[in-house]
């Protein structure tokens, strides 16, 4: 009686090779010579030392299995010792490469007529010799497909105890740093891995050529992991930032950081080089102030030496960008135009120079600056000064403090000239614009009276006096309108809150406190951007400058020191972000400081 056909298992067995010979003893077989080597072989050598994996045409590891076996369990002898490994290929890159089709279709699990499954072999041969080999038996169905090797190396070696494996983070303080959760501790081994990988991608961020060449190799991975970045296993790391979003009740479309609270006691500072280092001004320093951008670092120095001095600050070399040298104008006050696109130059004169950045002119106040519509012909003789001068927040009015109390408007966005003034009954010695878009203007009188004024109606719309109501001569508030300062002559600084500017409020503001930490005349006073620091300077002695803690209204105890060279302050500014704080002096040097609290 004939055997059945496919009753056994045929396995192809291995040619061999007639002409090899045996190596003498103490001879190295060479990398390149792959005639002893099997297909096996030759792809660990291709994994761990990155050489082309080139299968051998002559090999053929094609196995045929009974559709029936004698005890009638399918296939159970002959995949009992195999792995998961040899029997199921997983490919996540595949749709990236050219032929995905073909892969999918290999890569398709075969099954019998009665629904079980059939593994197979992958070999490396032709299409033409499958073809010829399952024409000779025709009911033997073979599984022979062309594989391209993958052009993504996978891992050399996994650790298997990486999956249980338990790693405490509280325990040790080089692992504290990678809690997301100040009480997290236990973490699995996974995880772990991927919070190595996170901390070390964010000391070493990947280079922008790196990732634009990974952008022009896979375009449609990198499409798919902008749209979702859970497509694909691979991109978790890339969903670091969610715990962070998740955790920040702010809107998605917010952008930039949460702001981060300031402690009080101790602040973290450290000194860089002088900002006008490399073109030393020749006269006190009369006005510091920063950029009204953040994306544009520079710094503007007016001196008693008729020249204002630009330079970019960045920390390290602070190259001098330009001088400006205007004659018939002492310098006393200077400021950058709410736009950034100007600076505006005043002193004891009846006119003032704006500088245009762009086209790097100066040009003098047009003729007639104080009009003709006033009844009293000697106003202009009387303003014969405009040192004390505010703009507005959007830029568009000029207040001028003039004397006996006037304060003369000029529409900025116009033609530069007097459209309005505001009276005071005593002469004004400091103005402010009140935060917001209320149009709400403060001024300072020498009774230490404080004047609100509505400038649309052209009305004092309520008065109250300082607190102590003796010697205030200075008074600056921050940029929201959260804060008011005012300083006297004996050293106090008053705070007052948000009610201080309010027009709707009668009667004195609450006081928050009285900050006396210095004992000359008050000079100069400057918030932070986000109203976390207040820096306070008097002229009147060396070294007599403090550094304000707002919410608790304490000063900082480690800076500034009885060896920090502050000289007499003159100035004060921070920077658009308060990553730098400059301090001018009367021997014309600008110390620049970084604050570390505020860097990105």
């Amino acid at each position: 009686m004939a055997k059945h056909a496919r009753k056994k298992q045929k396995i192809a067995a291995k040619p061999v090779n007639t002409l090899e010979q045996s190596e003498p003893l103490g001879s190295l077989a060479s990398l390149t010579d792959d005639t002893s080597k099997d297909d096996e072989e030759r792809r660990l050598e291709s994994l761990l030392f990155g050489t082309e994996y080139k299968p051998r045409k002559d090999s053929s590891n094609l196995i045929i299995l009974d559709d029936e076996s004698e005890d009638g369990h399918v296939g159970e002898k002959e995949l009992e010792n195999l792995l998961d490994s040899d029997l199921f290929f997983i490919d996540d890159a595949s749709k990236d490469r050219p032929g995905n089709d073909q892969d999918a279709q290999g890569d398709s699990s075969l099954e019998n007529q009665d629904g079980s499954p059939q593994a197979a072999e992958v070999e490396e041969e032709s299409d033409e010799d499958s073809s010829s080999e399952a024409g000779e038996d025709d009911a033997a169905r073979v599984a022979s497909t062309t594989v391209q090797p993958s052009t993504k190396k996978g891992q050399a070696w996994a650790d298997p105890d990486d999956p249980t494996l338990q790693v405490s983070l509280a325990t040790d303080k080089r692992r504290r740093k990678l809690r997301d959760a100040l009480a997290e501790d236990i973490v699995a081994g996974r995880d772990y891995e991927r919070r190595l990988r996170r901390q070390f991608e964010k000391i070493n961020p990947t280079p922008n050529w790196a990732a634009d060449a990974r952008k022009k190799l896979h375009p449609a991975r990198a499409k798919r992991r902008r749209a979702s970045a859970s497509s694909s296993s691979d991109s978790s790391d890339d969903n670091d930032a969610l715990p962070d979003l998740l955790s920040d009740t702010r809107g998605i479309l917010k952008g930039g950081k949460r702001p981060k609270e300031l402690r009080p006691g101790k602040i973290s500072i450290e000194r860089l080089r002088d900002a006008n280092l490399s073109a030393k001004a020749e006269g006190e320093v009369k006005v510091v102030q920063f950029h009204p951008s953040p994306q544009i670092p520079v710094l503007l120095v007016a001196s008693t030496d008729r020249r204002l001095r630009l330079f970019n600050i960045d920390g390290h070399t602070n190259p001098h960008l330009q001088t400006v040298h205007i004659p018939d104008l002492p310098s006393a006050n200077a400021m950058f135009h709410p736009g950034g696109k100007s600076i505006l130059l005043t002193g004891p004169r009846p006119y003032y120079y704006t500088y245009d950045l762009e086209t790097n002119t100066a040009q003098r106040s047009p003729r007639g600056l104080w009009g003709t519509t006033f009844s009293n012909p000697n106003v202009a003789a009387q303003d014969a000064s405009m040192e004390i001068c505010a703009f507005d927040p959007s830029g568009e009015v000029l207040a001028v403090a003039g004397r006996r109390g006037h304060v003369h408007l000029v529409d900025w966005k116009g033609q530069g000239q007097v459209v309005g003034s505001v009276k005071m009954n005593v002469g004004v010695k400091s103005l402010w614009w009140a935060g917001g878009d209320r149009g709400e203007l403060m001024g300072l009188g020498e009774n230490s009276e404080v004047y609100v004024w509505d400038v649309g109606q052209r009305r004092c719309i309520r008065r109250w006096k300082d607190d102590g109501g003796f010697g205030s001569h200075i008074m600056s508030g921050d940029r929201a309108g959260r804060h008011l300062a005012v300083g006297s002559r004996t050293g106090l600084v008053n705070v007052y809150g948000p009610e201080a500017s309010l027009g709707s409020q009668t009667g004195r503001p609450k006081l928050l406190k009285t900050i006396g930490n210095l004992t000359t005349s008050i000079t100069s006073l400057r918030f932070n951007h986000d109203s976390q620091l207040l820096a306070m300077a008097s002229n009147t002695k060396k070294d007599q400058m403090r550094l304000i803690h707002v919410p608790s209204l304490t000063a900082f105890s480690n800076w500034p020191t009885s060896s920090t060279p502050l000289g007499h302050v003159s100035s004060i500014d921070f920077s658009r972000g308060s990553e730098h704080i400059a301090i001018g002096n009367s021997r014309g040097r600008v110390l620049l400081y970084h604050l570390k609290d505020f860097s990105e």
